[in-house]
């Protein structure tokens, strides 16, 4: 009996490994971390994905994360940093934001892989006998889940870029350690292992010894990287270069250098001048000429900028300790950087805590800025700070741009101040307001009442008819669009009609009309507000319309 129950077990797996061969003709290039974690393997994976691309390639990329968390959607963003949105509503790590940012593609939810996910997913199996009564296991069934979900994203792709969050030692990455050694026996594969150099000041000196741990544990669990990308404040010499060679067992030319940059975009460019694609395709027996004059047209932008724009970023959750948040806004941040460059312009872009209005004058925060975004959040903290900076920018004709609950809370400020609704608020904040003006959807009231917070708001691509000749159209040069959401509350249909009469232009709505997804101010010089997060849709090459009109607002 136990020799059967054997045989049936490695008959199960040849069969699902043989399966999965078939389904995928994708070759595989693996990021795996050391040393610590934050280092940008995110966009040192991107970077390779823009090279690879730009050789004419067909590329697509997989994060792995190791927390238990189905997604992101209900993580704290001051812990976690920005939750990104797929078009098809996936609420994920931030790093496929950089993917789509750099590869200009759409990559849907299932390239963001969770510890829940598979691990929720082998459960229900097992309650569904799939596995045929047998015991389940880590090894091989958790390891086979993540194979076939990395698989399932690989379809077309000629390379399919992998990243495996975490650092290599952690305990909660070992599992997709496992994978990735698996799939680089079965498939075309290469490992690039992204590791710190820190620097001390003290003897002048890059140290290697970090690297060298690092590479240990990944070799215990039976990967050898192919490539070292080397991440340091100063850039890699020839001494630290050799040492690693030799400690870590790979020729020189495979170490590539990363050295802190004014600009991540310009990171393409760098590894194009190490070859680095030339080296990863001779891995695979390949030759391709790498045409990256897009880049260098952006690059040669943000080199040659001389004329400065100060934008005011105002959101809830800037402060961290002493310090300011670099990834909640991570995404508008970027954008903001993308107009610039499309302009020629360089930004100087200051993020406010929006309580600072609650306790300060807004002329005298907002003193110097050339215009302001005013951001999305969650809860009451900061609200009325925020309301307090948008009656500035309305009153005193400063560009503004409103995103999510900036939108949101320009119609409260305009209810209160304009039409006379006092103490009109967002029923999130105030469910007792005389003058709900922004208010939850009636199936989003079910949703909350049940307690079902994951995965349940108003999420991913949109369709919203603009209405001909204003501003937003102008900007788009389209009568219809399609942008991303992620939020429960609209503005509320009773208070629409009187609304415009005082004023307001809801330039886009769904095609039914009962939500309302942009409004301007025709007489200022630039108040625009989206109900949308179009942050989610710029890239470096491909600026998106709404902050490039706040970028030419803030020149004029």
């Amino acid at each position: 009996m136990i020799y059967k129950i054997k045989f049936t077990h490695c008959k199960y797996i040849m069969k699902q490994n043989s399966n999965s061969s078939k389904k995928s003709k994708t070759k595989f290039v693996f990021v795996v971390g050391g040393v610590l974690s934050g280092l940008g393997k995110g966009i040192v994976t991107s970077s390779i994905g823009a090279i690879l691309k730009a050789g004419g390639y067909s590329v697509t990329a997989v994060k792995i994360d190791p927390y238990i968390n189905l997604d992101a959607g209900t993580m704290r963003p001051t812990e976690h940093g920005e939750v990104y949105v797929t078009d098809d509503g996936g609420e994920i790590d931030q790093d496929l934001g950089n993917y789509e940012r750099f590869l200009s593609v759409h990559i849907p939810k299932r390239n963001n892989i969770t510890t829940g996910q598979v691990y929720l997913s082998v459960i229900e199996k097992e309650r569904q006998l799939k596995y045929n009564g047998r015991d389940v296991e880590v090894i091989p069934d958790i390891v086979n889940e993540v194979k076939k979900r990395i698989l399932e994203c690989t379809n077309g792709y000629e390379f399919t870029l992998v990243e495996v969050g975490g650092t290599s030692g952690d305990i909660e990455n070992l599992v997709f350690l496992h994978a990735v050694r698996e799939l680089s026996r079965e498939y075309p594969s290469i490992n690039v292992m992204v590791t710190y150099l820190p620097y001390l000041k003290n003897v002048n000196e890059l140290k290697t010894k970090p690297t060298q741990h690092a590479m240990s544990k990944l070799r215990e669990v039976g990967i050898f990287p192919d490539f070292v990308v080397a991440r340091s404040e100063i850039g890699i010499d020839k001494p630290r270069r050799w040492i690693i060679s030799k400690r870590c067992f790979i020729d020189e030319e495979y170490i590539i250098d990363n050295p802190d940059l004014e600009s991540i975009y310009t990171l393409p460019l760098l590894f194009e001048k190490q070859e680095f694609a030339e080296k990863i395709l001779s891995k695979f027996g390949m030759k391709k000429d790498i045409d990256l004059l897009e880049w260098k047209k952006y690059s040669n932008k943000l080199r040659n900028a001389t004329k400065e724009l100060k934008i005011a970023l105002i959101g809830k959750y800037v402060s961290h300790g002493k310090t300011e948040h670099a990834d909640v806004y991570l995404s508008v941040l970027e954008s903001i950087k993308h107009a610039c460059a499309h302009k020629g312009i360089r930004p100087k872009i200051v993020q406010i805590q929006s309580t600072r209005f609650e306790e300060e004058p807004a002329d005298a925060v907002l003193k110097g800025f050339d215009g302001a975004i005013v951001t999305g959040g969650f809860g009451s903290s900061g609200i009325e700070g925020k309301i307090t900076a948008i009656k500035y920018l309305r009153e005193n004709n400063m560009p503004f741009l409103g995103l999510c609950l900036g939108m949101q809370l320009a119609v409260v400020e305009y209810a209160r101040n304009v039409c006379n609704m006092g103490g009109a608020h967002t029923t999130e904040v105030d469910p007792e307001t005389r003058y709900p003006v922004i208010d939850i959807l009636p199936e989003q009231k079910e949703l909350l009442k049940n307690k079902k917070y994951g995965a349940t708001m108003r999420l991913g691509a949109c369709l919203a008819v603009l209405k001909k000749g204003t501003i937003v159209s102008k900007l788009y040069c389209a009568e219809e669009v399609f942008e991303r959401h992620r939020h429960r509350y609209e503005v509320n249909p009773e208070y629409i009609e009187e609304l415009e009469e005082n004023g307001i232009v809801f330039s886009g709505s769904s095609p039914d009309r009962r939500l309302m997804e942009f409004m301007e101010l025709p007489a200022h010089k630039f108040f625009v507000a989206t109900q949308a997060h179009p942050e989610f849709k710029s890239a470096p090459l491909n600026p998106h319309p709404l902050f490039v009109g706040l970028v030419k607002a803030c020149l004029k």
